[in-house]
């Protein structure tokens, strides 16, 4: 069963529920039209907001601000493990 959309007048376009459910697009989103042959791919574009990056850097919120001697001890610290004979 083929879902259908009409074209407006000013070639707008609606997308029915069932393919923004499937696409899991709401208002906003970006949709992007490829060409395959004589047929158009549509799909839904990666966006993502600044809070969906943070939260995904910092799964368990955001982290403590560092001190300015914390700051400067952790590429020291990390010279002496690496470079730590054995």
């Amino acid at each position: 069963m083929a879902i259908e959309s009409k074209v407006t007048a000013q070639g707008q376009i609606s997308v029915p529920a069932e393919v923004r459910k499937r696409l899991g697009v709401g208002p906003g989103s970006v949709l992007a039209w490829e060409p395959r042959g004589d047929q158009f791919v549509v799909r839904r574009v990666g966006q993502y907001s600044w809070d969906d990056v943070h939260a995904a850097l910092f799964p368990e919120g955001t982290p403590r601000p560092k001190t300015l001697r914390e700051l400067k001890e952790g590429p020291a610290k990390q010279m002496r493990r690496k470079y730590a004979r054995r």
